[in-house]
């Protein structure tokens, strides 16, 4: 008989700055990140700003009011638990904590054996879920060697389009 295996799932989603967060601030942070996302290289004293503002970002507290966008990810991430029977822990892509590589380590150090990674996000083209968290999860598997860390990405075109064609049906009855 097999050694047991605990599995836990990451919901890799987006993320969204909380709506309180300070305006100043998150103009700055803005500011900083077009740069960083278009590759240009800040010095060390901007880039260390960057890092502190990303992180007073990704910390700052949440609520249903300041991010609607946390509470349903929140709840999608129980339902995800509640129909698979699996654990699932959430992991943010940007300006949210815990962000995707310290969700897969949490679940590492819960002593999870098997990681499954899925993302809402759907469609295949985009930076995040393509390039981004296919990254994130490659280097976590590296990092982990005994631990299966996959990808369950991407979506196959026809089943996406088969949900996105039920709720379509669910507002236009026949």
């Amino acid at each position: 008989m097999g050694v047991m295996k605990k599995s836990i799932i990451i919901l890799g989603t987006h993320g969204a700055p909380p709506r309180d967060f300070p305006r100043p601030e998150m103009a700055e942070f803005f500011n900083l990140h077009s740069q960083v996302e278009a590759g240009k290289t800040l010095e060390p004293g901007i880039m260390e700003r960057y890092q502190f503002l990303e992180n007073k970002m990704r910390q700052w507290p949440r609520t249903e009011r300041n991010d609607p966008f946390y509470t349903a990810s929140t709840g999608l991430a129980a339902e995800l638990e509640k129909q698979t029977g699996i654990k699932v822990l959430l992991g943010f892509n940007e300006f949210c904590a815990p962000d995707i590589s310290q969700a897969i380590d949490g679940a590492v150090g819960q002593g999870a054996d098997n990681i499954t990674v899925v993302t809402p996000m759907l469609t295949r083209g985009g930076n995040h879920a393509e390039i981004e968290i296919a990254n994130i999860v490659n280097q976590a598997a590296a990092k982990h060697p005994e631990v299966r860390i996959v990808y369950a990405w991407p979506f196959e075109t026809a089943e996406t389009a088969g949900f996105l064609a039920r709720q379509v049906q669910r507002f236009n009855p026949a």
